[in-house]
């Protein structure tokens, strides 16, 4: 599957929570290489669910899950892949642990196998490469809210995945932050799967866009070129547009 530059492959997934809500509902969906995919939809619609599933956090009551080729069913099927797909938490504070930023970057490389002269390098080459360098003793608990998702995106990129999981990243962030992410996201060569309510960040960084909701995801496949008068695909979906591009 690998070789028909299918990274991921979920057919007909179904998740239940505890309790009877239906969060995921026959969702078919595939992610290629080399490609940018945004999902945007209500809060509840199923997206973080859909990331959770990918990454065998929750385990679906019906559908299959093909991740690198290979069918993932069990904990050690998934934790074989989590070194390869790097998720990106909502809330920094799930993703941020060690005491140092140094440590919590070097802690993916040093989890991979990496010595920790090698993990230390690669958290550096990390740092710097986003425009960190000098962050390497600061307290991560001190950090501010942009920076601690910097950060938290430089402890997922420190272990070098082949697909990228992006849970909101620019959620509460100032518009400098919001750019730089977008520089960022620009600059890698990383297939990714997007989570924003923001139409024009979506538009800057990815080249597919699907909607979720009440746990489907509609499969439209639309390229979204987005100089606009006020109408694209998903447009009854909640989201946001920055003051960089003003409805005319």
């Amino acid at each position: 599957m690998e070789g028909n530059n299918i990274l991921i492959k979920l057919k007909d997934v179904s998740y239940t929570y505890p309790g009877g809500r239906e969060a995921l509902k026959d969702v078919s969906f595939e992610l290629k290489e080399n490609e940018r995919v945004g999902l945007i939809g209500p809060n509840g619609s199923g997206k973080t669910t859909l990331f959770h599933v990918i990454m065998g956090i929750l385990k679906p009551q019906k559908g299959t899950i093909e991740i690198f080729g290979k069918r993932r069913e069990n904990e050690r099927d998934f934790q074989e892949i989590r070194g390869r797909v790097g998720m990106l938490f909502q809330d920094s504070d799930d993703q941020l642990f060690s005491p140092t930023v140094l440590e919590d970057v070097a802690f993916g490389p040093l989890n991979q196998g990496k010595s920790p002269d090698e993990a230390r390098r690669i958290a550096e080459e990390t740092l710097h490469r986003l425009g960190l360098h000098g962050f390497e003793q600061r307290i991560t608990y001190r950090l501010s809210g942009g920076e601690k998702r910097l950060v938290s995106l430089a402890t997922v990129l420190a272990m070098r995945p082949k697909v990228l999981l992006l849970d909101e990243p620019t959620t509460g962030l100032d518009q400098d932050t919001t750019d730089r992410i977008t520089q960022i996201l620009n600059e890698i060569d990383i297939s990714y799967v997007l989570i924003s309510h923001n139409m024009d960040f979506l538009g800057k960084t990815t080249n597919i866009i699907y909607g979720m909701s009440h746990g489907r995801l509609l499969t439209e496949r639309e390229k979204i070129p987005h100089a606009h008068i006020h109408t694209h695909d998903f447009g009854g979906f909640p989201h946001t547009h920055t003051d960089d591009y003003p409805v005319k």
